[in-house]
């Protein structure tokens, strides 16, 4: 609960684009969605996907201050 609410403020009110993408991967598969979804709707890889998501699964919120 406490990892959902720290990633709901970035995702509101982060200007860097990679920050905000980083940060909407991880909200999508922390409410369950598929990474054939989130590519679907990010429009990104499926690859992309599963590094974000792996990042943020080993180093937390640093995943989402990498360039």
């Amino acid at each position: 609960m406490e990892e959902g609410r720290r990633l709901q403020k970035p995702s509101r009110t982060a200007e860097d684009p990679v920050k905000l993408r980083h940060t909407i991967v991880v909200l999508m598969s922390m409410h369950g969605q598929s990474v054939k979804d989130i590519t679907a709707l990010m429009q990104v890889s499926d690859d992309y996907v599963r590094d974000v998501i792996h990042s943020f699964n080993e180093r937390g919120f640093e995943t989402l201050h990498r360039e």
